[in-house]
């Protein structure tokens, strides 16, 4: 029996077009996301390259803090978690196997973003900010 090592390489180019202005993308922040509250196709694209089995977390995703945890997940005005807070958006997008717990990914916390090219949408009218650390985001 042979073994033969091969090597392959893929280049991704994350979708900012939601990103309205450079304000801010120089003091991104380091966070990490709790997968479970991730949803396949709103908040991340799943693989379909054998060669590139990583799923692609999505630019641009608008994240909340969860309170009992620390970590972050997607924001809803809804929950009750924490995550009902704005803490920023996802600011490229990020690489993780399947079935990997938590997902590091750059935080941008405060800039402008154009709100029609946000993924999965949002409703800017229903945006709590906090003033002890919330997302300073401007939409237009």
């Amino acid at each position: 029996m042979t073994i033969q090592p091969i090597t392959t390489s893929a280049t991704y180019t994350a979708n900012r077009s939601w990103l309205a202005s450079l304000h801010g993308t120089d003091q991104t922040e380091t966070v990490t996301l709790d997968a479970s509250k991730l949803v396949a196709g709103t908040h991340y694209v799943t693989s379909t390259d054998p060669a590139q089995p990583y799923s692609r977390l999505l630019s641009g995703l608008p994240l909340g803090k969860i309170t009992a945890s620390g970590l972050y997940g997607p924001y809803d005005p809804a929950a009750v978690d924490g995550r009902q807070v704005l803490a920023g958006l996802v600011f490229d997008e990020a690489l993780f196997a399947p079935g990997q717990p938590k997902i590091p990914c750059a935080l941008l916390w405060h800039g402008v973003a154009r709100a029609a090219k946000i993924p999965g949408g949002i409703d800017t009218t229903k945006i709590t900010f906090s003033p002890a650390g919330g997302a300073l985001i401007r939409f237009v």
